[in-house]
């Protein structure tokens, strides 16, 4: 039931214009701030302050962007049916497209290392309608109407979909030359590798170093931010290739925390566009943990 509620309501969404979408998606988000535990904003402002060096009122601002921007993001996100190869250029423009391409042209498919900034499901159907090979691999959401929902977007847009536990399924696509899409900056739990992130240590996610590592193939930070006019552009940087030594662990921890340092910058560049709310340093650091040196 839930699920033809929700298509009910995109297919709604998909016949408005831009700006009473806008209109709608803040004020959306703007009704949701309230409910969101007081607790939770603490932590978020307290984090903006510790890691962009703000005032409490700077950071406050900061931290209600970052979450009533759910808001318009949810009604994109519905609004996905209307995009498709032939309007996307109008909607999301690609800058260093060229360098996904290089990427590609190795022949040992790419990994696409990108954050919860933006709107990153936006990001991922916009590579795929611009002609990219892009394996979104997600989270299996608790609620099964939704999951059909959003995958079934996805897969509308182009994008191929795999859950964050078919590791194997993902090696194979890798190897025929797909992207693998991946998100790196949430906690990690005693999964993850401590890096250094706005100063302090944090458990990060070791799938893309390992699995690039793994096919000796480029991986590909990315990003997307909203421009003024309510359209987007996606950043696509400079490939970055694991140095394979003899010791995978350090390896794998250098290359993240090369990657988590590219995810920073474009997070200080666009702080309201991050995800604060979420508890990034949840997981503290064993005491022999030191921050990564180059070689």
């Amino acid at each position: 039931m839930m699920y033809y509620l929700v298509k009910l309501i995109s297919n709604i969404v998909c016949i408005m214009p831009l700006s009473l979408r806008r209109g709608l998606g803040s004020l959306i988000g703007n009704l949701c701030w309230p409910v969101v535990p007081a607790k939770r904003k603490r932590m978020a402002i307290d984090n903006i302050r510790r890691s962009l060096g703000l005032s409490e009122e700077q950071a406050s601002s900061i931290a209600k962007a970052s979450g009533i921007r759910f808001g318009p993001m949810f009604m994109e996100v519905l609004h996905m049916p209307r995009l498709n190869a032939s309007n996307i250029k109008q909607q999301v423009a690609l800058t260093g497209g060229e360098n996904l391409e290089a990427a590609l042209s190795m022949g040992r498919g790419a990994v696409l290392a990108t954050a919860h900034s933006g709107n990153w499901e936006l990001l991922g159907a916009a590579l795929a309608m611009h002609g990219f090979p892009l394996v979104a691999v997600v989270q299996k959401q608790t609620n099964q109407a939704m999951d059909r929902f959003i995958n079934e977007y996805r897969t509308n847009a182009g994008m191929h979909v795999t859950y964050k536990q078919g590791v194997r399924e993902m090696v194979k696509l890798l190897g025929t030359g797909k992207i693998i899409g991946l998100l790196m900056d949430q906690d990690n739990h005693v999964d993850g590798v401590f890096v250094e992130f706005f100063g302090r240590m944090a458990s990060t996610p070791q799938g893309a170093a390992a699995l690039a590592r793994l096919n000796n193939a480029p991986i590909i930070p990315a990003f997307i931010t909203e421009n003024p006019d309510g359209t987007h552009t996606a950043i696509i940087h400079p490939p970055v290739m694991v140095e394979k030594t003899s010791d995978r662990e350090y390896d794998i921890r250098s290359t993240t925390q090369q990657l988590t340092g590219i995810i920073e910058q474009h997070i200080r560049q666009h702080p309201h566009e991050w995800f604060w709310l979420h508890n990034r340093w949840k997981t503290a650091p064993p005491k022999t943990t030191d921050i990564v040196d180059s070689k």
